[in-house]
């Protein structure tokens, strides 16, 4: 099977955005430029992945119960929707995350499908070797991704001006961005985009 990338949305929810109760400031700024990275790879017939905080109304994860967080994108309300202005395509490849009470669950890799396939099986069996990222929160989910995805040997390109931080201590998304560059994550601009998928149509 042929290599390709893919394009992985991370937790575009309303309890992320202005107004929910876990809002990384101003995350919703980024969706148009998530929306067009959306289109330019259903355009191109590459697949397209969304991953969703789904927790249970009981989690460690919550302050409630010991954890670091207000309660947030509990399954099932409307804090945990995606965002109405959000453009998933149909047939998107929905991956969901945090069900374990017992766990933080930051990451797309410990993430599930409906079938209950994890996610590097379902990106090896799609043939995916790249990933292009976006979404929230720059300094938890798409770090712990990112830093999971290069670990399994897949290629990494965060679309940095397509990401938002929630930054509880000021700085913590710049140094992040740092972090996973350093690690092997190419940082690069949402306009860069369409040439980046040119050149990938052009090698193959």
């Amino acid at each position: 099977m042929a290599r390709k990338p893919a394009l992985l949305v991370v937790d575009i929810q309303n309890d992320f955005c202005p107004g929910g109760a876990l809002a990384v400031p101003e995350g919703d700024a980024i969706i148009p430029k998530v929306n067009r990275a959306i289109r330019m790879f259903v355009r191109r017939g590459l697949p397209v992945i969304a991953t969703r905080d789904w927790h249970p109304r009981v989690t460690r994860h919550f302050k409630a119960y010991g954890g670091a967080w207000p309660a947030h994108c509990v399954q099932r309300t409307k804090g945990a929707r995606w965002h109405p202005n959000l453009r998933l395509p149909d047939g998107v490849l929905v991956m969901s995350k945090g069900m374990d009470p017992e766990e933080d669950s930051y990451s797309a890799f410990q993430a599930f499908s409906p079938k209950g396939r994890d996610m590097e099986s379902v990106l090896r069996e799609l043939g995916v070797d790249e990933l292009f990222v976006c979404g929230l929160a720059t300094d938890y989910c798409v770090r712990a991704t990112s830093l999971d995805a290069l670990k399994r040997g897949f290629r990494v390109r965060v679309l940095k001006d397509a990401v938002k931080g929630v930054d509880v201590k000021p700085g913590d998304s710049a140094a992040a961005l740092r972090e996973i560059r350093a690690h092997g994550t190419e940082l690069m601009e949402a306009r860069d985009l369409a040439r980046r998928l040119r050149s990938w149509f052009a090698s193959i």
